[in-house]
């Protein structure tokens, strides 16, 4: 067993703390501006989802999907992409494959932003 010796100092100075305190409220901040941006991308991939298990997807017309995609959306609570932003390809199977992406750019300090790439597809 350690006996306590008056001399040694244990613990974290005031100045370390303060430091420590900065850096983690940084991160907290960032946590902030950023996890909204994640929020709303599960949604949009939800929605995505939700047409990829539509069984007649692949009957659909590009028109019909970007309605689809845009009634969903609207109850899904999603801004960021429109039915019009889709990408509506085929795969060597010849089924529609229904694929979106986009970039959030949100603003953290000064001149430091925070840039989010995001895709969702009904590929599996």
């Amino acid at each position: 067993m350690k006996k306590y010796n008056a001399k040694t100092q244990g613990g974290m100075t005031f100045l370390g703390f303060v430091i420590v305190a900065a850096l983690a409220l940084c991160i907290v901040f960032a946590g902030i501006a950023v996890v909204p941006s994640y929020i709303e991308f599960f949604s949009v991939k939800k929605v995505i989802q939700r047409l990829g298990n539509e069984a007649n997807l692949d009957g659909m017309s590009k028109k019909d999907i970007e309605l689809e995609f845009d009634k969903n959306a609207n109850t899904g609570y999603v801004t960021v992409v429109k039915g019009s932003d889709l990408q509506i390809t085929k795969d060597a199977d010849g089924k529609q494959v229904v694929t979106v992406e986009y970039q959030v750019v949100k603003p953290l300090a000064f001149n430091l932003s925070a840039l989010m790439d995001f895709k969702a597809s009904t590929a599996k």
